[in-house]
């Protein structure tokens, strides 16, 4: 679950995610609360996601269609969250685990890690984690392998197809030297960037310039109100 650290200046958000337990009313709760801390920060603040475990073969027992529903909408508040968002992922990693994994900006991963969609009924679950491992490459064979049949990603196979960003034989001491560089970001203005980033591949030039330049503008004036007397 969540919890909160750190400074007034820079608040540390933490949300441990524990895939071996069934998606639940909390675990949404969950999401939403670290939202809100970043939120409440105007853009000061870190959140770590800590992941591990998958679910056992009767994770869906009393799923409902309106709960991943729910699930889902916190997953993508927590992707256009104002902060950057950092996963540290160690072991099996599936279910409640992969999902939020996907969906932060910067993943560490053990060497231990091994990415795992859940199987319901005899096949695949088709929930988001699908739908953002296919953006991040359809065509590729390791994601397709497990995309269909289930078929674990390794660690290094991880790194090489981008879907971790590192791997590292001490995750927590990567997570401290990333979060040295992290600490003079903007989280609003990270979020964004985030968002520039997401549309660019669905959005003509001509879309995308308005955006692009208001974000300029906004940078200037900030930089503009720094220097002022």
């Amino acid at each position: 679950m969540s919890e909160r650290t750190g400074t007034a200046a820079v608040q540390d958000l933490q949300l441990r995610i524990d895939g071996r337990e069934a998606l639940s009313a909390d675990w949404v709760a969950a999401v939403h609360a670290v939202c809100d801390g970043a939120e409440d920060h105007a853009g000061r603040a870190r959140i770590t996601v800590r992941v591990s475990g998958t679910p056992d073969a009767a994770w869906t027992d009393g799923l409902t269609v309106s709960l991943v529903n729910k699930w889902e909408r916190a997953l993508r508040r927590l992707e256009r969250v104002p902060s950057a968002v950092v996963a540290v992922a160690e072991g099996t990693v599936g279910g409640m685990a992969l999902d939020v994994l996907l969906a932060t900006d910067y993943r560490i991963a053990a060497g231990s890690l091994r990415l795992v969609l859940p199987v319901h009924d005899g096949a695949t679950w088709p929930g988001m984690a699908l739908y953002r491992l296919a953006r991040h490459g359809a065509g590729v064979a390791a994601i397709r392998r497990a995309v269909l049949f289930g078929t674990p990603v390794e660690a290094a196979e991880a790194l090489a197809l981008r879907l971790v960003d590192e791997v590292a034989d001490d995750p927590d001491h990567a997570l401290s030297r990333l979060g040295a560089r992290l600490s003079g970001l903007s989280g609003r203005e990270l979020a964004v960037r985030r968002q520039l980033m997401s549309e660019a591949p669905s959005t003509s030039f001509e879309e995308a310039l308005g955006a692009h330049l208001a974000a300029c503008d906004r940078s200037l004036r900030r930089t503009d109100a720094g220097a002022a007397p």
